[in-house]
């Protein structure tokens, strides 16, 4: 049937840019995590952690941009085979 899901893995029906916005996601969770651990010590009373801990809070904005740039080229691919479909129908 063509309405099964495909069983060649994750690669095979992937369109450009997905890569990037998994990726993308993945650093943002990192970085998301990172942000609660070095917050927590506020709360909490304790001693903060160094500025390198900070730093890795910075991922959360990074995760964030990869993803968006995954997004960006998801659409210009989209854009282009929609272009290629009219350019074939005419």
């Amino acid at each position: 049937m063509h309405s099964e899901t495909p069983t060649g893995g994750a690669a095979a029906g992937s369109a450009p840019g997905d890569g990037l916005v998994r990726a993308g996601g993945i650093v943002f969770v990192i970085g998301a995590v990172a942000t609660l651990v070095t917050v927590a010590p506020l709360f909490l009373g304790t001693d903060p952690f160094p500025p390198v801990a900070y730093a890795v809070c910075m991922l959360m904005g990074v995760g964030f941009a990869v993803a968006a740039a995954g997004v960006l080229r998801s659409i210009a691919a989209q854009r282009r085979q929609a272009k290629a479909a009219a350019g074939d129908a005419r």
